[in-house]
């Protein structure tokens, strides 16, 4: 007796697929962050790449008084400038980007090849733009901490106690504190085990925490190395002496401020290549606008079993 073949009723999914258009997203970077830093300097921009920091040589020195009304002569003084001035050349990121012409001419539709290849590269020079920002030996801001505006938390993990050391360091204005998420993490549960929540405030469209007003800001550029990272507070802008960003202004191609984007041609490959080159710096125009905190231990979850229960 022959078998009976089942007879499909209706048209099923395998089939019917080949008639759909699948909604395909961009390319998703998963190293992409919000670069709060870069959001929060005040950026300036240079002439021919050069920025020199002059600054008053023995301000103590100045002398001034107050004058009695039978006085007959006045003091006299001046203020004296540093001679040898420190000055930042604008450190360039770049890299060249290659297309194959036939991938842009075929495999543009719906999303532009040219386009999605030139935002995830910026993404990823941007990204090692803010990690410069922080680890650059030379104008970073971790290699730019005097001496006495590094101290030391009392007890391994961050706690208001170790923030408000910080805060008589960068007294004069501070504008917020930059370390590492689990940075954060670890203050949040010393704050909750102390019983002193830190509140929270909007930026940007985004919640921080706070302390004594001060918004802690995340960076996954702050580094993390045997489960210890570091603290940073800052203050920022030229008109309060602070930590300042520097840029190159009127770039030929340019993006956005210190970004551009130049054809280079197309080769005998058919290979179009492009340019991305961000130049950048940044200053501490004065010793006390930048501390930090040092060994800063970021511990887990399990390490505070009472703030969990």
């Amino acid at each position: 007796m022959a078998e009976q073949q089942s007879i499909p009723t209706a048209l099923g999914d395998a089939a019917a697929r080949q008639l759909a258009n699948a909604t395909k997203t961009v390319p998703q970077l998963a190293t992409v962050s919000p670069r709060w830093l870069v959001h929060f300097l005040q950026w300036l921009p240079v002439e021919a790449g050069i920025f020199r920091l002059n600054k008053v040589r023995n301000p103590g020195e100045v002398q001034v008084a107050c004058a009695q009304r039978d006085e007959a002569e006045l003091p006299s003084t001046f203020v004296d400038y540093e001679e040898h001035p420190r000055e930042y050349n604008l450190n360039a990121v770049s890299t060249v980007l290659d297309v194959h012409t036939r991938v842009s001419d075929l495999y543009s539709s719906p999303h532009d090849q040219i386009k999605e290849q030139l935002r995830l590269t910026i993404e990823t020079i941007k990204e090692h733009q803010e990690s410069q920002l922080i680890n650059n030996p030379d104008y970073g801001l971790l290699a730019n901490v005097a001496e006495e505006q590094r101290v030391y938390p009392l007890t391994g993990a961050p706690t208001p106690d170790d923030l408000d050391e910080l805060l008589t360091k960068v007294w004069k204005e501070p504008a917020f504190f930059l370390t590492h998420p689990l940075a954060i993490a670890a203050f949040g549960r010393e704050c909750t085990r102390r019983g002193v929540p830190p509140p929270t405030v909007s930026l940007f469209g985004s919640q921080f925490l706070t302390w004594r007003g001060i918004p802690l800001i995340p960076s996954d550029k702050v580094p993390v190395a045997d489960g210890k990272t570091k603290i940073l507070l800052l203050r920022v802008g030229d008109k309060r002496q602070g930590v300042v960003g520097l840029f190159q202004p009127g770039l030929a191609g340019e993006q956005s401020p210190g970004l551009s984007v130049r054809f280079m041609g197309i080769n005998r490959n058919a290979i179009a290549s492009y340019l991305i080159s961000l130049y950048c710096s940044l200053a501490v125009l004065t010793d006390d606008a930048l501390a930090v905190l040092e060994d800063v231990e970021i511990g887990k979850y399990h390490d505070y079993p009472d703030t969990y229960k």
